[in-house]
């Protein structure tokens, strides 16, 4: 409005440029112009793409659109499914906002040629976004996108592309057949597990508590404030399980009504965060890392796969290569990204990410998926509740063959985008020499990835510009050695290298912060 406080700089944010189409899709707030998700965006970023499938000899074959609940993602899903339809392809529509793993498990299962998702995962409220897959089930990587980013460039105007009503819906049947497949994972015979879980404000919650019962676990307790859907979000300031309070209800309800685990899923329901109770009493969440290597332990113990293979990223704990060696597995690193992960190579079993992504049924879902690893983390934890351990146990194991694993992030948030690029090449051309009193190195990955890694004796940091938020994050390890001991003082030694290890880490994020804030 005229003469509102900022009008006009929101004005010229609208107006600047046009949202980028990379390897995450797009993502950006729900507002008018060019730089926002409106349905004129949508509408020129389905023509690129439906003109980029069909120079593929794509055309006629079968495109999945989903959504999540978020403001615009019903209309923003239409959108893309008629523009599509009206440019020859088979668009058929997922019946009502659903999980995002159902949307790359519906493209793989229906032999799709491709798959779009409206979702901002767990962005801001205000925030809505545009995911492709390909037709290998995964997320896109280069050099599609630039592909695709040329062809909306070359799309017309929004008003001249055709869009054409009547897009079929598909039945509840998709969701049934993900379901059962889902419900097959758990390779124990145990089900006596209570489970406190959270959707917050996502689509979730009926899809997991549906595959939870198939699956056998029936003692689940939601937590009701954030059942159902809500593109508001009003009990949290921000729906990432990650960040401080988001699962402060999960964790309430977890201790009122004695639960075994808690799991918090985001909002689209593709990333999966756990909660245990300490050895204390109380309630905490694990770390994606702890995750990770908890049911990487899990799979590689129960696979039948004849050369199995796991994969983490470069910023990832790399506890879960020595699980690997232990089990007689391969082991693979790529760069941050699913789209990356899933493409590690030939008999992929699992793979996870430390921000809470975790794949434990890459044979039928090739991203990501927080309901079945949710279900494989409720296998994990009855069989050991049936054996009187608990997870809990399991990173003790861990840690004690493979060595204590610490991790941690330093993000530098930014609003000129250009500050993370000052930052990131000044230490480029500047690295530390020692950091935490250890003598390190410094390895420059670009051109394969914008980034810096920093390791030496026993610590390693990584330091690149989030694809999704206006940040430069930093993530910090250090990896502390439990010494062999004589039985019974084990739990001793434990204890004393977490200690170190803490240590260490503080020492090492409190000069990996101080080299942040003297950065230009």
């Amino acid at each position: 409005m005229r003469g509102e406080p900022g009008a006009t700089a929101d004005l010229a944010d609208r107006m600047a440029g046009s949202l980028e189409f990379g390897t995450a899709g797009l993502r950006g707030p729900v507002r008018a112009g060019p730089n926002g998700m409106n349905t004129s965006v949508v509408v020129r970023t389905t023509a690129g793409v439906a003109a980029w499938l069909a120079r593929h000899g794509k055309t006629g074959e079968p495109v999945v659109i989903g959504r999540d609940a978020r403001h615009g993602s019903e209309r923003f899903a239409m959108t893309a499914a008629e523009v599509l339809y009206a440019a020859g392809f088979d668009a058929r529509l997922l019946p009502g906002p659903l999980p995002t793993p159902v949307l790359a498990f519906a493209v793989k299962h229906l032999g799709a040629a491709a798959g779009v998702q409206i979702t901002a995962s767990h962005n801001p409220p205000a925030d809505n976004g545009y995911k492709l897959y390909d037709d290998s089930g995964s997320q896109i990587v280069p050099p599609s996108d630039g592909e695709i980013e040329a062809a909306i460039e070359a799309a017309p105007g929004a008003t001249a592309v055709t869009r054409m009503p009547g897009v079929p819906v598909l039945g509840d049947e998709i969701v049934e057949e993900y379901l059962a497949r889902v419900a097959a994972l758990p390779v124990g015979s145990s089900r006596r597990l209570r489970v406190a879980a959270t959707a917050l404000h996502g689509v979730g919650a009926d899809v997991l508590s549906r595959a939870l019962a198939l699956a056998g676990f029936t003692d689940v307790h939601l937590v009701a404030d954030q059942a159902k859907p809500d593109p508001d979000f009003p009990t949290v300031s921000f729906p990432n399980p990650e960040e401080p309070g988001a699962t402060d209800l999960l964790l309430a309800l977890a201790q009122e009504v004695d639960a075994d685990v808690a799991i918090a899923l985001d909002p689209d329901a593709d990333r999966c965060a756990l909660g245990l109770r300490d050895r204390d009493g109380s309630w905490r969440m694990l770390r994606g890392d702890e995750t990770g290597v908890l049911l990487g332990e899990h799979v590689l113990s129960t696979t039948n796969a004849a050369d199995p293979l796991v994969a983490t990223t470069i910023v990832s704990s790399s506890m879960l290569g020595r699980i690997a060696e232990a089990r007689g597995a391969r082991y693979a690193e790529t760069l941050t990204g699913f789209k990356w992960l899933t493409r590690a190579g030939e008999g992929l079993v699992f793979a996870y990410e430390e921000a809470l992504g975790l794949c434990v049924n890459p044979d039928f879902v090739r991203d990501k998926d927080g309901i079945a690893a949710a279900v494989m983390a409720c296998d994990l934890a009855a069989t050991l509740k049936s054996s009187g351990r608990s997870p809990l146990d399991v990173l003790d194991d861990l840690a004690a063959r493979h060595g204590v694993h610490l991790t941690d992030q330093v993000s530098l948030r930014v609003t000129d985008l250009s500050v993370r690029t000052k930052v990131l090449d000044a230490i480029r051309n500047a690295p530390p020499t020692t950091l935490a009193g250890i003598p390190v190195t410094a390895e420059d990955l670009s051109p394969t990835t914008d980034a810096v890694r920093i390791s030496g004796g026993g610590l390693r940091v990584v330091i690149r510009p989030s694809g999704t938020e206006p940040k430069l994050k930093t993530y910090l390890q250090v990896v502390e050695p439990v010494p062999d001991t004589v039985t019974g003082s084990q739990k001793e030694a434990l204890a004393k290298a977490r200690s170190i290890a803490a240590t260490r880490l503080a020492a090492l994020r409190e000069e990996v912060e101080a080299l942040l804030s003297t950065q230009p």
